[in-house]
């Protein structure tokens, strides 16, 4: 075990590479008035592909992400990425963060200061890059799943001197988080969720069923499945076959990523307003130069193969806070979630999608200190 400081620096023909690819991009066509209903708008792409190509500057998002204090450990074997950023209050509480896909470490950054500058209560934040993403490993052996990585993350917190720590997380990240309360009830003091994985299905007792909300929830993600699910299923069938294009062309894996921001989030049709080309780019970017696409995409496979499907015995005993957004997609109702966990805290916004942190950064990480005040 050891952790070292990291710095990110991208060699320049990397970058050289990609504004060739970009430069020489072979484009399709697209039906008048289409929009965003076929897809990635085709004028909107060609647009931010511009900017990424001569205006959007990577050393400027290295000089942002190098002036936090970034680490990798090996645990294992494996390296992982992460960032360690110590509060400033009288009194402070360990919580690691973790992030999803299409998203990467980038998206905590906005409430990295509203978390950790609170003179009386504020956080020490763990934020890690999810295995295959980022700066950390690609695990290329079967097996890199919401298992493998609730240990690790359960290891780093330890050897960073924290025996007992809360958990927060959205997408990938609430799975993970779920699955370290689960497995480790004596380290995990609370959970903070802004995502229900969607594998969740709670144990029904014999004789018990489903309410008619909880029905009508499962009738809504079932044909939200139908008209959007088709990279999901793509990614637990065949990521392989995908990633070949989307590793090659720049401007595939921008389309790829690209519809799931405009798509999942609160953005009312424009969706610049709620994130700028420079935070878009820099998160495509970072799977860009990374060629972590195949393995970011690779552990919808992984994850299928562990569904959480609670047993009788199963359930998260630790106090558990919820919070939702109205754009969240396939959000289930309370009661629902009240069947697997130990719902203490439950707020709901008027505001938000699926990249809280990046969307409403107050509103989150107020919530998230609320809920971790009260059991602190």
């Amino acid at each position: 075990m050891s952790i070292q400081p990291f710095k990110s620096f991208t060699p320049q023909k990397v970058i050289d590479d990609l504004k060739f690819r970009l430069k020489i991009t072979r484009w399709p066509d697209e039906l008048q008035n289409s929009g965003w209903s076929y897809g990635t708008n085709l004028s909107y792409l060609k647009e931010l592909t511009n900017c990424w190509r001569d205006q959007f500057d990577w050393r400027k998002t290295e000089e942002e992400i190098n002036a936090w204090p970034n680490f990798i450990a090996e645990i294992y074997g494996y390296r992982i990425h992460f960032l360690h950023i110590k509060g400033n209050g009288k009194k402070t509480f360990p919580i690691i963060i973790t992030h999803g896909w299409p998203g990467s470490f980038l998206e905590m950054t906005k409430i990295i200061p509203l978390l950790t500058t609170d003179p009386d209560f504020s956080f020490d934040l763990v934020i890690p890059s999810l295995m295959g993403f980022g700066f950390s490993e690609k695990i290329t052996m079967p097996g890199c799943n919401r298992v493998l990585i609730a240990d690790l993350w359960k290891k780093l917190m330890n050897e960073l001197g924290y025996e007992k720590f809360g958990v927060q997380g959205g997408d990938l990240g609430a799975a993970v988080s779920t699955t370290l309360a689960l497995n480790y009830p004596e380290s995990v003091l609370g959970v903070h969720l802004n995502y229900i994985p969607g594998s969740y299905k709670p144990f029904l007792k014999n004789g018990k069923k489903l309410t008619d909300e909880e029905t009508e929830f499962q009738k809504r993600v079932g044909e939200w499945s139908y008209k959007e699910g088709a990279y999901s299923h793509q990614h637990v069938t065949k990521p392989a076959t995908l990633a070949y294009g989307l590793n090659d062309s720049p401007v595939g894996l921008c389309a790829w990523i690209l519809e799931k921001f405009y798509g999942w989030s609160d953005c009312n049709g424009n969706i610049e307003n709620v994130f700028t080309k420079d935070e878009l780019l820099s998160n495509i970017t970072l799977y860009w130069i990374t060629q972590t696409i195949h393995s970011s995409i690779r552990i919808y496979n992984e994850n299928s193969k562990v569904p959480l499907a609670f047993e009788e015995n199963t359930f998260v005993s630790q106090p558990t806070g919820i919070v939702k957004f109205p754009k969240e997609i396939g959000f289930p109702p309370r009661s629902y979630i009240e069947r697997g966990y130990n719902v203490q805290h439950w707020s709901e916004f008027a505001a938000g999608g699926h990249f809280a942190a990046m969307e409403q950064p107050v509103l989150l990480s107020s919530d998230i200190t609320d809920f971790f005040r009260g059991i602190a």
